[in-house]
């Protein structure tokens, strides 16, 4: 994994530079016309691109193979430098669940993970949560606890509490939900635990096309007071099971 950084760095350097050669013109216009210097300088830090598209994430990570998961993007966030800077300036922290879609698909969640999030109680059931694509499949030969899927929480139970949140519950392998995504999960989780910061987070389940199960998710993280020094990761955690075939558009897996 790319080592993390702060993302803001260089554009922090080229606007204190800006601000130098031309503070002078700045403050003589806003003296004599009113310019806004806050929102010229807040306009300047809220570009960047949007995250892509789901078609776009598939393009950029390579076939699975045996891997459990693929940096994206060269390890580089999507997060918008106007998210980043929102985040900073967050005086609480939040969660967002995205509706699901006519298929009855869950889409974006994302949060700004604290303390003050994590649950105290141990966690309850989510049996009666049925995502799309769910399918009750045993390979007690393949899989050591026996059973193809889980119910995968898109934000981990141990990072905001949320449990039985059909937003938030995807079907998924218990590879991708166990091996994958929970060490990302535990990272983070530790991180928090150890210094009181905050963390930017989102998950992103990807699917191709009409499918009814996702072909992975893209999990983004960053650490806010230290500007990624702690925790920056931009990764894919594939839906995959060695030895299964997985029908992504049914949800229905059968022996390689």
């Amino acid at each position: 994994m790319a080592k993390g950084k702060n993302r803001l760095e260089p554009y922090e350097k080229m606007l204190s530079k800006l601000i130098a050669l031309t503070g002078g013109l700045i403050v003589l216009s806003a003296a004599v016309s009113g310019f806004d210097i806050k929102g010229y300088v807040e306009d300047l830090l809220a570009g960047g691109e949007e995250a892509p598209g789901q078609q776009e994430i598939l393009e950029q990570v390579p076939e699975a193979g045996s891997s459990l998961y693929a940096e994206v993007n060269g390890g580089e966030l999507f997060f918008t430098r106007a998210e980043i800077a929102g985040a900073r300036e967050a005086e609480q922290p939040y969660e967002s669940y995205s509706d699901l879609d006519k298929l009855g698909r869950c889409g974006t969640a994302e949060a700004l993970l604290d303390k003050s999030l994590m649950p105290t109680e141990e966690r309850g059931s989510i049996g009666m949560i049925r995502p799309s694509g769910w399918h009750t499949y045993r390979y007690d030969d393949i899989i050591e606890d026996r059973y193809l899927y889980n119910r995968c929480h898109l934000i981990g139970y141990q990072l905001t509490g949320q449990n039985a949140n059909e937003k938030n519950l995807i079907t998924g392998t218990r590879r991708m939900n166990v091996d994958g995504m929970e060490p990302f999960e535990s990272r983070v989780a530790r991180y928090i635990r150890r210094t009181g910061g905050r963390v930017l987070y989102r998950v992103t389940p990807v699917f191709d096309g009409d499918d009814l199960v996702a072909r992975g998710v893209l999990m983004e993280a960053l650490s806010v007071e230290d500007g990624g020094e702690g925790i920056c990761f931009n990764v894919f955690i594939y839906n995959t099971q060695p030895g299964v075939v997985i029908d992504y558009a049914t949800g229905e897996s059968w022996r390689e």
